[in-house]
Formats: structure tokens, sequence, C-alpha cells
């Protein structure tokens, strides 16, 4: 089986969406507002603070 290699663009990729994520929870907690995601298809709101 081959294993699958990141290249170096996938891994600036993924590192910014990281970053992206750790902005958006900041920001939703400073703002207390609520994180709207889909679990298992269904819409799920999430407060600020249980992140």
């Amino acid at each position: 089986m081959e294993k699958h290699k990141t290249t170096s663009t996938q891994k600036k990729i993924l590192d910014g969406m990281d970053k992206v994520y750790e902005k958006l929870i900041e920001f939703k907690k400073k703002a207390n507002s609520d994180l709207v995601v889909m679990k298992d298809g269904k819409i799920v709101r999430i407060k600020p603070s249980s992140l």
C-alpha cells in the first residue's frame, strides 16, 4: 500500500487552516457568539464558553 506524502504547499494550506480555526474560536469567544457547525448532518450551535 502506498503512503500519501504531503507536499510543502499542502502543508502550508493545512497550517493556514489551523490558524484560521484558532482565530475564529478566539473571535467567537470575544464576541460571545455561538459557533455554528454541522455535526452528523445536523446544524449545531456551540456556546463559546464550552470551547
